[in-house]
């Protein structure tokens, strides 16, 4: 446990708790727990009366979870995915904050087996939560070459999408692909290599990886679902990790801000009530983050507060 907790550095550590601005008898949740570090930095901030709901869909993030945090009676722990947090009877009172910090955690990239990094050969699953049905390999086996190009180009806009769709499907033709390195030394024979510095198969193993986890739905459900439960001055701290997250979740502080969003135009449009304000701007890992941790170099942190 110890060795894990080291191995994994919580991106934007500071900058996230303080943007919960938590209060000493708040009730706050974290729906993507990982390895607790956001988590232990909020404990510490409450106090006999505060309240850390723990969520994660990982089951192995869970276990991590339980065996630290299982004795603190402020603390409560829920196997499952953040995007139905308001179906926890916890949450039924309303939350000072949610914490959510988006995309594969680095427990998940480095245990090889799980297959979501190609720098090992490895199993082709990527599922987050291993109770789920379907894996990458799975998704391979089955959909057809549109469906498959679909997914890349959506999910990780990857340009030479269909050609990618194209070379899968010969390729399974022959025989099922089931292992990381299969999948990525075929996509590297389909496109070259043509960003210096970048494996070619990044963009389809982050799009497959989307994919089969639902997560570009479970967090448009997660944000809708936080919002409702906070309280009247509660906060969103969301960090995300690639364009399509944080897209996501700058709209979302949009749509709920108040404003119109209409065409100069067209007819007068009548603002929707706000709901929510941004904190500040978009904030990014610092030069020291960045030197300590590069995994955290595509992070981006937005804050917003709930209004009445």
């Amino acid at each position: 446990m110890a060795e894990q907790q080291l191995r994994h550095i919580p991106v934007m550590l500071g900058e996230a708790v303080e943007g919960l601005a938590v209060q000493v008898g708040g009730r706050y949740l974290d729906g993507t727990f990982g390895r607790g570090g956001h988590a232990r930095a909020v404990l510490s901030r409450l106090g006999p009366d505060g309240r850390l709901l723990l969520m994660d869909r990982d089951p192995q993030a869970i276990a991590a979870a339980q065996a630290e945090f299982a004795a603190d009676p402020r603390v409560s722990i829920r196997h499952g995915n953040f995007s139905s947090l308001a179906e926890w009877d916890e949450t039924a009172g309303g939350l000072d904050g949610v914490l959510l910090d988006l995309g594969v955690s680095s427990p998940q990239l480095d245990e090889a087996a799980r297959g979501f990094s190609f720098m090992a050969d490895a199993p082709l699953d990527m599922r987050m939560d291993t109770s789920q049905d379907e894996s990458v390999a799975d998704f391979l086996a089955h959909a057809d070459e549109r469906e498959i190009a679909d997914v890349l180009w959506t999910y990780g806009e990857e340009r030479f999408s269909r050609k990618i769709a194209r070379f899968i499907v010969e390729r399974r033709a022959e025989s099922p692909i089931t292992r990381t390195g299969e999948l990525a030394a075929l996509i590297e024979r389909a496109v070259g290599r043509r960003e210096p510095g970048k494996h070619p198969a990044t963009r389809s193993f982050q799009a497959l990886r989307i994919r089969v986890n639902g997560e570009l739905d479970a967090l448009q459900q997660g944000l809708n679902a936080a919002l409702n439960q906070l309280k009247v001055g509660g906060r969103l701290s969301i960090i995300s990790f690639h364009s399509l997250e944080d897209r996501a979740v700058k709209l979302f502080i949009r749509d709920h801000s108040g404003r119109v969003q209409g065409s100069r135009r067209g007819p007068p449009q009548v603002a929707p009530p706000a709901r929510l304000v941004a904190v500040g701007k978009a904030q990014f890992p610092s030069d020291a983050e960045l030197a300590v941790n590069p995994r955290s170099r595509s992070a981006v942190l937005r804050v917003a507060e709930k209004l009445s």
